[in-house]
């Protein structure tokens, strides 16, 4: 709906406020570039898997469709690098080359955590390189789609150091996260019943993304939330 002027007889004007205008509408689009390098080929992996029954190398295969296309995408279209997309797409050729390592049922087992050591390392050098990985998940979330808080974001980006360690902080939670649930998932599938780490390495899996969640909460999107509210409130005018 367009913003709408309808003069009175006073000669005042009164401006209609838009109703179709939301902050969530607004935020949707920004969610997409981490639906489409994470979530898409993940959860393509495990919907062909178990779902449709295709054995680990072909759901690999075919999972590995989305990121490819969007690495090679961003290399030649956008000259810049997509990197989620081209973590995933090596996660998967990890993945590949350790499906096809066969007979031991406990290196069976042991050879799932490569996927998190991957990606775990993948967002440990993101973050010595400057350029924390787990921002493009983070960001959406904190400034939901708002023109003020994602402003603010950029300033505070660019010149608070407060800020930029809590958005490496973040990453660092993540990787050091998922290589503990690697390391506790290699331990596991050698010291313990192979029928007990095959549910066993779920629960390590899931266990690991709920602490990533609440310790990167509590060291950096707590103190970020604020830094941000701070920001766009000192930028606020006051009436005269």
């Amino acid at each position: 709906m367009s913003i709408t002027a309808i003069e009175t007889s006073t000669g005042a004007t009164t401006v209609e406020a838009p109703a179709a205008t939301s902050a969530d509408a607004a935020a949707r689009p920004s969610f997409l570039p981490l639906i489409l390098d994470v979530a898409v080929p993940v959860g393509s992996y495990y919907l062909l898997k178990n779902g449709f029954g295709m054995s680990t190398m072909a759901a690999l295969g075919w999972s590995s469709v989305v990121p490819a296309v969007r690495t090679v995408w961003g290399a030649v279209k956008e000259r810049k690098a997509n990197a989620l997309a081209g973590l995933i797409l090596f996660v998967n050729v990890v993945g590949l080359a350790l499906s096809l390592v066969a007979g031991d049922p406990r290196l069976m087992l042991a050879k799932d955590s490569g996927v998190s050591s991957a990606v775990g390392i993948g967002i440990l050098v993101s973050v010595k390189l400057g350029r924390p990985m787990m921002t493009a998940g983070m960001k959406p979330f904190l400034v939901k789609g708002d023109a003020a808080k994602s402003a603010a974001w950029d300033r505070l980006a660019a010149g608070s150091p407060r800020f930029r360690k809590a958005e490496r902080t973040f990453s660092l939670v993540w990787g050091v996260a998922l290589l503990g649930e690697c390391v506790a998932r290699v331990v596991g599938a050698y010291t313990l019943p192979v029928d007990t780490m095959v549910w066993l390495g779920t629960v390590v899996m899931v266990g690991a993304i709920a602490v990533a969640i609440l310790v990167g909460g509590r060291l950096a999107v707590v103190p970020m939330e604020k830094l941000l509210e701070n920001e766009v409130a000192g930028t606020v005018q006051p009436k005269s």
